[in-house]
């Protein structure tokens, strides 16, 4: 759905969209749309400013930080955001952002798509760090093994030979105790 200026100057724009997963370019491939993304809200021009107001709900497929194994994400968010046109940058000053400027975003030509908005506020809703729960394992650092599925095959692991002379130390101080 386009968000045009033209359509804009008529009134304010309602809308109410379902975009099913792979129809929307998120532009990572840090996780996958696992169900439809479901978006409603309003677009109205203030100005040559486009503010767009809204929620979204979906489901990400992530994989967890620790094992690399599949975790469903409920992302839901709520956006209300301003778009100034990228003309109004005047190229020859030096400027200093303000507190409300970082929450302003630019569109060039004639309006936006709503499906970049959407992009963008997932992203944004995607947690720093997932994990398939918070007893996870991981993942063994030198066979690979998934900790919370089988044992590690690595066997007993060898002192890093940087290390020995603290290893000796250390079992010095077991047998002194």
């Amino acid at each position: 759905m386009f968000i045009g200026i033209k359509e804009l100057e008529r009134g304010k724009l309602d809308f109410e969209e379902v975009f099913p997963p792979g129809s929307i370019d998120f532009r990572t491939r840090e996780f996958r749309q696992a169900a439809p993304l479901t978006a409603a809200g309003s677009a109205e021009l203030a100005g040559t400013e486009i503010h767009v107001v809204g929620r979204l709900a979906t489901r990400l497929e992530l994989l967890c930080a620790r094992c690399l194994e599949p975790v469903l994400h409920e992302a839901a968010a709520s956006f209300d955001l301003l778009y100034r046109p990228v003309k109004s940058i005047t190229r020859d000053e030096e400027l200093s952002l303000a507190p409300q400027d970082t929450d302003v975003g630019f569109y060039t030509g004639q309006g936006l798509f709503l499906a970049d908005v959407l992009a963008e506020q997932v992203n944004l809703s995607v947690p720093m760090k997932v994990l398939c729960n918070p007893d996870c394992r991981g993942l063994c650092p030198r066979c690979g093994a998934n900790l919370n599925r089988e044992r590690c095959r690595c066997g007993p692991r060898a002192v890093d030979p940087r290390l020995a002379p603290l290893a000796k130390l250390a079992e010095r101080k077991k047998q002194g105790e």
